[in-house]
């Protein structure tokens, strides 16, 4: 694109609001060893953010933000300021519009340099000449010059004339110390359970044994939202407060992934947690409640995983969280029922603050969304601290608790199914010799293009499924034989719509499935159902190219497979 144009005379700011203030943010490393915060603002992130931190209720002002035009009919600029610890280390502010031919890359870009001493800078959008291809308002970046440099930072929105926004509210400090703080954790206890396995747990630390604390789910597992990532997620937080509680010598196991339901979590399970039998975890935290919309079993795959981690060794506790989006909105309802039939001890974040954001300060109110909330689904480093304080309120509800006996799990009939309790992973590393009559066909490449995951506390991205079968170019197709009862299909979604394929899944000669990379819209890992029968028997699976798309790209990552 074109700009900015020549200087003019300044210009009234007139009427603005927040959509990030005091935002934390980190300069995640990237290759060439500088660094990269994003802040989506496609779908209805930035409309959770104009509500939740601008207090935006006009619907006509709201409905603007959801397209290019819009957005630059009602806007006149973009106000940044930033602080950070060396204020003449000039960090660049990137803007950037999604196209309507190829989202990432055929919309309009602004990168402005800023620097971190506390001065706004401001962007007029009047001084660049924007694009018709430009579809919706996609992110914002912040690019710094090296790794792991730490900013905090406001975003503000100046409005046209006859756009007026509401008077910014003030943000009260946070009081972890409150009688209401403490409400909010008494209300997050949705369930004591048996607890016999965790209070084990507990002395077990208490005692100074080594203890392995593990936590599977979605992006706020991962830690989405906290900054730095590593050592701000609720995991990290959960444990660093149970050691200097319970004991030093506990070990954290983080394997969240973002944008991924529990039938992706229950077949990376032995690979993320128990990492491929070399850990034997003593307590797992599962965090699926505003992942699992996407579990096409309805709740059975989250089921599975509970009953695996339950079945697999007596001795490992498991504890349910039930986070919550912005919008008030998870899945506890559908889920904890099966919490309940197993009777295992679960929080609810969702119990815990949502109430309280509707209070006045001073008459419940803690904290506001914008402080919880770093986006429209992820939790600030305030809101992991929460989630974590849900979690450490649980233990010490237990620890104070009388011993109780265990419960014997195996003998516990499934709530809504447990089809995939013993599901296990096939890639080319792992289990690929129970492919029989393997051809893998024009399937013959690694892609290295993954989604990379911050596990454990390091800050570098893990990639996911590196030992895959990519497709670049051809018509022959992947074909195996398999015998079992149950098979999912692990496949890369991608943002890439013009180089990426589909391709076509048939099962005994009849289609059940057409993988569409680009149809989520981002780099991620997707398991899908291929089968699911009582009896064990042989299948053939082929994996075939949409005609006319054999030049495109597309990867399988893996399988999940019930023997």
């Amino acid at each position: 694109m074109l700009g900015p144009k020549a200087p003019k005379d300044p210009t009234a700011k007139g009427s603005s609001f927040y959509i990030c203030r005091q935002k934390d943010v980190l300069g995640n490393p990237t290759p060439d060893g500088k660094g990269i915060q994003f802040i989506y603002l496609d779908d209805v992130r930035l409309i959770t953010f104009a509500k939740m931190v601008g207090n935006i209720t006009d619907e006509t002002m709201l409905e603007k933000l959801k397209t290019a035009q819009g957005f630059l009919d009602m806007v006149a600029g973009i106000g940044v300021t930033m602080e950070a610890d060396d204020p003449d280390t000039n960090i660049d502010y990137v803007f950037q519009m999604y196209g309507k031919t190829n989202p990432n890359f055929s919309g309009d870009t602004i990168k402005v340099s800023c620097r971190p001493d506390g001065m706004e800078k401001i962007i007029w959008l009047d001084d660049y000449t924007w694009s018709e291809e430009n579809n919706v308002v996609g992110q914002m970046r912040f690019e710094f010059p090296k790794a792991e440099m730490f900013a905090t930072v406001d975003v503000k929105l100046y409005l046209r004339e006859g756009y007026t926004a509401p008077e910014q509210e003030e943000r009260a400090a946070i009081d972890v110390n409150s009688p209401y703080y403490q409400e909010m954790m008494k209300k997050s206890l949705l369930n004591m359970g048996n607890y016999a396995r965790v209070k084990e747990v507990l002395n077990k630390a208490k005692r100074g044994e080594e203890v392995t604390m593990a936590f599977i789910g979605g992006s706020i597992t991962q830690g989405a939202g906290s900054v730095p990532i590593n050592t701000k997620s609720y995991a990290y937080q959960t444990v660093e407060k149970c050691r200097k509680e319970f004991g030093e010598n506990i070990k954290l196991i983080k394997a969240g992934v973002g944008g991924t339901p529990s039938e992706l979590g229950m077949i990376r399970y032995d690979r993320d947690v128990l990492r491929e039998g070399k850990v034997n975890p003593d307590l797992v935290v599962i965090e699926f409640a505003v992942n699992d919309a996407g579990d096409e079993t309805g709740g059975v795959c989250y089921e599975s995983l509970i009953r695996k981690v339950l079945l697999q060794n007596p001795k490992t506790a498991v504890v349910l969280i039930y986070a919550v989006f912005a919008d008030d909105w998870n899945l506890q309802d559908r889920l904890s029922p099966i919490g309940f039939h197993y009777d295992v001890p679960m929080v609810s974040t969702k119990d815990s603050v949502v109430e309280q954001f509707y209070k006045k300060t001073g008459e419940g109110r803690v904290l506001s969304k914008s402080q919880f909330f770093y986006d429209s689904f992820h939790p600030t480093n305030m809101g992991h601290n929460i989630m974590a304080d849900n979690l450490v309120h649980l233990f010490r509800a237990i620890d104070q608790a009388e011993p109780m006996e265990d419960k014997d799990y195996a003998k516990v009939e499934p709530y809504m199914g447990a089809d995939f309790t013993e599901v296990h992973l096939i890639d080319k590393h792992t289990n690929v010799e129970l492919l029989k009559d393997l051809q893998i066909g024009d399937f013959t490449e690694t892609d290295e293009e993954l989604q990379r995951v911050e596990m454990d506390d390091v800050l570098q991205g893990v990639p996911q499924f590196p030992y895959n079968w990519q497709h670049i170019a051809g018509d022959k197709p992947f074909s195996m034989k398999i015998t079992c009862k149950a098979l999912l299909v692990v496949s890369k979604d991608t943002h890439d719509r013009v180089g990426s394929g589909k391709a076509v899944v048939t099962v005994d000669g009849k289609e059940v499935l057409t993988i569409d990379p680009p149809a989520v819209g981002w780099t991620h890992c997707n398991a899908q159902l291929l089968f699911s029968e009582k009896e064990t028997k042989e299948h053939e699976v082929v994996i075939s190219m949409v005609p006319g798309l054999e030049d495109k790209k597309l990867t399988i990552l893996g399988f999940g497979y019930v023997e």
